[in-house]
């Protein structure tokens, strides 16, 4: 088990607290105001120490993607639900704790986790408000893909996905929704939905990709 210094638990404790209450990791910022206004960079000392010593997971430019690992912060393994996704307007990115055990009735690896839809944007895929969507995380989708959409850096938003000349179309499956459309560097694929999983019993069908 690994020792953490007394700032290391702080940290730890901060992620997990805010993950819990808000549905989202902190940024650099948050973490430094939290420690009593360090600098950016001292926070990021903390995280690195923190990812060495196996406590957390970052993933490289991304914001708000801090995981935690130590089982003694975070919940034992399964599949991990890690939020909620906009299924109508975007909402902020979200990663949460908690896990739902479906792997006897998935395929699913590592790169796999679930998210909670609200809304009902794609109500023509079958995608209802209050769903689970399976998402495989990955950079980079086919046109038509329904995929978790990031915008701007900090918004997370459920949309097939068309690219056109010089604009990105994220195109709800709803005939009462407009398609919204973005400059292709600010959308960012963060994974592409492969299965809706109802919660009336443990209904699982395919997502229309």
């Amino acid at each position: 088990m690994p020792t953490y210094t007394a700032r290391q638990r702080q940290v730890l404790e901060f992620i997990r607290s805010m993950v819990d209450e808000k549905g989202i990791a902190p940024t650099l910022e948050e973490i430094a105001t939290d420690l009593g206004g360090i600098s950016r960079v001292s926070a990021l000392d903390h995280l690195r120490a923190l990812e060495r010593k196996g406590a957390i997971k970052r993933r490289p430019r991304e914001r708000r993607a801090i995981e935690i690992v130590d089982p003694d912060f975070a919940p034992p393994k399964g599949i991990p639900l890690c939020g909620t996704i906009a299924a109508g307007a975007p909402i902020l990115a979200v990663e949460q704790r908690e896990e739902v055990r479906l792997e006897e009735y998935l395929g699913v690896d590592d790169k796999s986790y679930l998210l909670r839809v609200r809304g009902s944007s794609m109500i023509e895929d079958h995608i209802c408000d209050g769903d689970l969507v399976l998402v495989e995380r990955q950079p980079d989708a086919r046109d038509g893909d329904t995929v978790v959409a990031i915008v701007d850096g900090e918004e997370a938003t459920l949309k097939r996905l068309y690219r056109e000349p010089d604009r990105i179309r994220l195109q709800p499956a709803n005939p009462t929704l407009q398609p919204q459309y973005y400059a292709p560097n600010r959308v960012e694929v963060r994974g592409v939905v492969r299965a809706v999983v109802r919660r009336t019993g443990v209904t699982v069908s395919p997502a229309r990709v």
